[in-house]
């Protein structure tokens, strides 16, 4: 096997010609699950039920480690496939591990972003399973999301009781699919018969606050609760109105209660992988749910999980959110890094990328420093990983090697991508010694009692380098509405560029002394925390000029096709 981009075989090449086992042998041999504990889905996806999951919680927890990177630039660095790959790594060194992953979304499959899968000889398998479909948790999120929002009119039609202002309903319907014709609309048209005509709007199904909670509940329970606890709009003196004042919460469980088990696949080196919801990394918390990492961490003595984008998105919100509101508390944090990302940050044009550069990759290496820097402030060890691309020349190598060793932090240069487990030996050996090392304990950014005004300051000036934050008076009014309304212990989600520091996305490296402008606030009530949208972020995608969808095909054998 060659290293990333000398290889000219496909990520669904390579997954094709996978020599899987069958999921229930992974399950046995790996994890000590019997079958008849596994709901499978045909022969390589299986879900675990919750009633086997209740008799895991008096076992003891494994380490939790956290795969990051550094401000992601369009062509995306390989989380998922470091996470893959270290998993791999460290079973081949002995360590029982697990990895866990969000599902993806088929917007950004037939748009422009890809699967979610990992990629080369580091991937989670069946591949085209997993990114179509794969066991129809994200289906079952749609439709659970979408009864709400037809009890809503339904009880509007008939008499609304409730007393729900139709202008303030703020609860959207959802598709899982890039269609920004769905973006504004007027439902109930065509007469008396079919309600009463209203502003509406789709989201798309990874962005509905069903998905955020799913993937926070600790159990079938807790889910019932927070689907409840959804605000779902307000009556006309601006009292909120809930899921559970329609009733909805029960039915809305009853659709998730076999989605809510996590499902199980294997890498291409037959190591299990949990990959279970999967959140919008701007408007959500971006990480897999809670009740796959937790089980994982009973099943294995380690665990490789990723969070979504850049470390001042992903990460960030992996801590402040996940990690806070369910006691989970990772032993290190892998950041990954490209040598053609650096150079980006540090000025390089896509069309240079190729051409060895090391001043840019010295400049853009402020961008990486930044978020070491930020990561230790949650009191997390950190390594670097550098994911080997073929341009990479050993100058640029070695530039970041020394860059990092002058903060303290060793870089490790991983060709999971072109040798699977092989090529990350070396990684996963200095993360398992850095766990060793570690006993420290974990910081937050900010506390709970801090207001919800400060918790954002806290993060734009702490992790993004801002000077200060800037918003409307009516925005600084809603902020303090949602304090009095009892809202203020609950984290806070900002949603912003993934592609800068800033809220401007071209501003590349790592800008400082800039503002962060808060455009508006929406609390997730059920989910249990107050999302803040800074500058543009977009809830329904559209389809690029050229979607991926247009080489997606079934050939003549049946096999799926131009999918990565």
């Amino acid at each position: 096997m060659t290293s990333q981009h000398s290889n000219p075989k496909s990520d669904i090449e390579i997954a094709n010609q996978a020599r899987m086992k069958p999921v229930l042998d992974i399950a046995k041999e790996r994890l000590g699950v019997d079958a008849q504990n596994l709901e499978p889905y045909g022969h390589y996806k299986a879900k675990i039920s919750l009633d086997y999951i209740k008799t895991l919680q008096d076992k003891p927890d494994g380490k939790l480690i956290l795969v990051t990177a550094m401000t992601p630039t369009p062509a995306g660095e390989g989380k998922t496939t470091t996470t893959v790959g270290l998993g791999d790594a460290l079973n081949r060194i002995g360590k029982n591990t697990m990895i866990c992953l969000r599902e993806p979304s088929l917007g950004p499959c037939f748009g422009m972003k890809g699967g979610a899968a990992g990629g080369g000889y580091a991937q989670v398998v069946p591949m085209t399973d997993i990114n179509l479909h794969f066991t129809g948790d994200f289906h079952a999120i749609g439709v659970a999301n979408n009864l709400l929002a037809a009890m809503i009119d339904n009880h509007i039609y008939w008499g609304n009781t409730l007393e729900i202002d139709e202008r303030r309903v703020t609860w959207r319907r959802v598709v899982d699919m890039n269609d920004r014709a769905l973006r504004n609309i007027v439902n109930s048209l065509g007469g008396v018969a079919n309600g009463f005509p209203r502003e509406d709007h789709f989201d798309i199904t990874v962005a509905s606050e069903v998905m955020a909670i799913f993937c926070l509940a600790s159990d079938l329970n807790d889910l019932k609760n927070r689907l409840g606890n959804i605000i779902v709009g307000y009556t006309r003196t601006r009292t909120p109105v809930f899921a559970k004042d329609l009733n909805a919460h029960g039915a809305m469980t009853a659709l998730l209660k076999d989605a809510f088990q996590p499902n199980l696949v294997q890498t291409l080196e037959n190591n299990p992988a949990f990959i279970h919801g999967g959140p919008f990394a701007n408007i959500a918390h971006g990480c897999n749910s809670v009740l796959a990492t937790k089980t994982a961490l009973k099943l294995a003595d380690y665990v490789v999980t990723e969070a979504g984008f850049g470390a001042d998105l992903g990460a960030e919100k992996f801590l402040d959110i996940k990690c806070r509101k369910s006691g989970l508390r990772p032993e290190v944090a892998v950041i990954v890094a490209t040598i053609r990302a650096l150079k980006m940050h540090g000025g390089v044009g896509k069309e240079d990328l190729g051409k060895e550069n090391v001043t840019a990759v010295r400049d853009g290496a402020k961008n990486l420093i930044r978020h070491i820097e930020n990561m230790k402030k949650f009191n997390l060890p950190v390594v670097v990983a550098v994911n080997k691309f073929s341009a990479d020349t050993e100058a640029e190598v070695s530039a970041v090697i020394q860059i990092c060793a002058e903060v303290g932090v060793d870089a490790i240069v991983s060709d999971h991508w072109g040798n699977g487990g092989a090529g990350a030996e070396a990684l996963a050996h200095v993360v398992a010694n850095k766990i060793d090392e570690n006993s420290s304990a974990l910081n937050f950014i900010y506390d709970d009692e801090t207001t919800l005004w400060n918790k954002v300051k806290s993060i734009a000036q702490n992790i993004y380098r801002a000077d200060d934050i800037m918003a409307s008076q009516k925005v600084r009014d809603q902020f303090d509405d949602l304090q009095a309304q009892g809202f203020g212990h609950f984290p806070v989600c900002i949603a912003k560029t993934q592609y800068s520091f800033s809220t401007d996305p071209t501003l590349k490296g790592a800008p400082s002394n800039h503002s962060v402008p808060i455009r508006e606030i929406r609390v997730a009530s059920g989910a249990e925390f107050v999302v803040v949208v800074c500058g543009d972020i977009m809830t329904m995608p559209g389809l690029p000029r050229v979607p991926a969808a247009d080489k997606i095909d079934v050939d003549e054998n049946g096999q799926i096709v131009g999918l990565f």
